[in-house]
């Protein structure tokens, strides 16, 4: 049975250190190609949340929720792109689609950590400072993303040693 059409609604998931260090994938299908987590919804009502923290589980072995990532560190900047899906890439969308809206978020893990890829995806990580990982980005949009991640976490109410800042709901 075919796999059905890709939605075209997807996450950016920028994963970073307290020392603003980021974690990069290679694609499998694309030598050099370097890119933060990414990933399409599975159903229309799947709230974005969630499948930032299916798609980092899937392609890095990180799951959010527990002692070492709590849920708190995952933090929606409520900002969207839309652009214009590469035209190789087409043809898992239904037919006429031309634009993915992409929903950016961010994960802070305590240190760089070793990852679990998903090989059909994957092929090789990195961690790098974040203007070095920044500059190593395939794609001008996760790169813009990347630097603008000093700027996003200064805006939060976050506490980056314990959390959420008391009275404030984390995501």
């Amino acid at each position: 049975m075919p796999k059905p059409p890709k939605i075209p609604q997807s996450v950016l998931v920028i994963i970073h250190t307290p020392a603003l260090d980021v974690l990069l994938l290679e694609r499998a299908d694309h030598a050099q190609f370097w890119q933060s987590v990414t990933g399409s919804k599975d159903r229309l009502d799947e709230p974005l949340a969630d499948t930032a923290v299916r798609e980092v589980g899937e392609e890095t072995g990180i799951m959010i929720g527990g002692a070492l990532v709590p849920r708190s560190a995952l933090f929606d900047w409520q900002y969207s792109i839309d652009y214009e899906i590469y035209p190789e890439f087409r043809y898992r969308y239904e037919a006429g689609v031309l634009y993915n809206t992409e929903h950016w978020f961010s994960l802070r893990v305590p240190e760089r950590i070793d990852v679990t890829l998903a090989p059909r995806e994957h092929t090789a990580y990195m961690w790098l400072p974040y203007e070095e990982a920044a500059s190593r980005c395939f794609s001008a949009s996760n790169a813009d993303a990347i630097l603008q991640l000093p700027r996003r976490l200064a805006a939060r109410p976050y506490d980056l040693e314990s959390g959420p800042l008391a009275g404030e709901r984390g995501q």
